[in-house]
């Protein structure tokens, strides 16, 4: 039978998968504000503290394939199994008492990101009206948009003023929280329908997934080029002091925030792969002003401003796409947009690092010099723009009743 909400228990359920994504969105992004103090504490290069946030992506590249053994398993256990692997794995960082003790805590931490995002994807839109599943998703991912405005800056000042141990504590507390609110306000929304192991696979027969994939590591790659390293940028380029970097995480945290939102909004109203076209178009010379402006402080943060948005006004739209054109394997295309996330983030630290290892004086130059963030998005931009030519059956098909099974 078909699962039907009032308007006020599927805003409650959506939240309730939102304070999971605002634990994930601290945990990621926490690091970006604080990688010097953690180099400091620890006694390593920049550089190397640089593998923490490469371990955690690699956790949710690891973690989200899991995801084809939950298959048979109910959504809504799957996302309370996933809220408790969260608390688990931040409870571990808080305490770890040395780099490669946190550098395998950072892994653990990653494991569930993938998978709960993927998994709170199609939960959201089984509980949205249609016309209305392209802003279901943005309104779970829209925690991690919260934790960018409030959790992040705030992450950074308790690291500045007090540890950066109280941080992954809150993080812990936040992902108790979503379980218990789990708990309590998604309805059972039953599981996906099971085509056997080697039936999960058949949606990658189609042209649009790949390009989704594709379009989405390529865009991650540009963007995590430049902002993995925003922390050292704002500092040794534009002349931010170490205080003023809360505000500025502030300014990053909102356009997440808007970018998200209008994300979703114009995905339900035009093309998902459309938008993610003009906006990956837009972010072509954003990308290149960034670095041209890196120099002259505010100008920078009006320019992190707009290159937060991009990174999440196209995140929503690939979400909400591949759960569209993944009709039989909507778990493995779960994974594979999670993972295809990741990548990205993986992929952009590497040529950071090796600059940064060259300790050359004018390292952010070198680093616009990159033509990763410029190629990245081009090929954005033509994946997208033929994802919406193509013509899939899954896509076009309407999404089917859910069952209570």
């Amino acid at each position: 039978m078909l699962l039907t909400l009032n308007t006020t228990l599927m805003k409650k359920s959506l939240q309730s998968l939102a304070l999971g994504t605002y634990a994930l969105g601290i945990a990621e992004f926490a690091l970006m504000g604080i990688l010097s103090t953690l180099a400091s504490d620890f006694n390593i290069s920049v550089a190397s503290a640089g593998h923490l946030i490469s371990a955690y992506a690699l956790g949710v590249t690891c973690g989200a394939p899991a995801l084809l053994w939950f298959r048979r398993i109910r959504l809504r256990t799957i996302m309370l199994i996933l809220a408790a692997m969260i608390f688990a794995g931040n409870a571990f960082t808080a305490i770890a008492p040395e780099f490669y003790s946190m550098l395998a805590a950072r892994f653990l931490s990653g494991l569930p990101h993938g998978a709960y995002f993927g998994v709170g994807a199609i939960v959201a839109q089984r509980l949205a009206e249609p016309g209305h599943k392209a802003q279901a998703v943005s309104i779970m991912v829209a925690g991690m948009t919260v934790a960018t405005l409030i959790g992040v800056p705030g992450a950074t000042f308790l690291t500045e003023h007090l540890s950066w141990r109280i941080t992954f504590a809150i993080v812990a507390s936040a992902a108790a929280l979503a379980w218990i609110s789990i708990k309590i306000f998604v309805p059972d929304v039953g599981k996906i329908a099971d085509h056997g192991f080697k039936g999960q696979f058949a949606f990658l027969k189609e042209l649009a997934p790949w390009l989704i994939f594709g379009g989405t590591i390529c865009g991650q790659t540009g963007i995590y080029c430049w902002y993995s390293y925003v922390d050292p940028l704002l500092t040794n380029l534009s002349g931010f002091t170490t205080d003023s970097l809360p505000w500025i995480m502030i300014i990053a945290g909102f356009g997440m925030f808007v970018g998200n939102l209008l994300g979703g909004k114009m995905a339900d109203k035009f093309s998902a792969s459309l938008v993610s076209g003009v906006i990956a178009t837009a972010m072509i010379p954003i990308m290149v002003l960034i670095y041209v402006f890196a120099s002259y402080g505010w100008a920078e943060a009006a320019l992190t401003f707009l290159g937060t948005a991009g990174l999440f006004g196209i995140g929503g739209p690939m979400q909400y796409l591949i759960v569209r054109y993944a009709k039989g394997g909507e778990m493995l295309g779960a994974a594979g947009i999670q993972i295809s996330f990741n990548l990205g983030n993986a992929i952009a630290a590497l040529p950071s690092i090796l600059v940064l290892a060259m300790h050359h004086p004018h390292w952010p130059e070198c680093l616009c010099l990159s033509p990763a963030p410029y190629c990245c998005f081009i090929c954005t931009v033509g994946m997208s723009a033929l994802t919406c030519r193509t013509k899939s059956s899954a896509y076009h098909a309407s999404v089917p009743p859910l069952t209570q099974v």
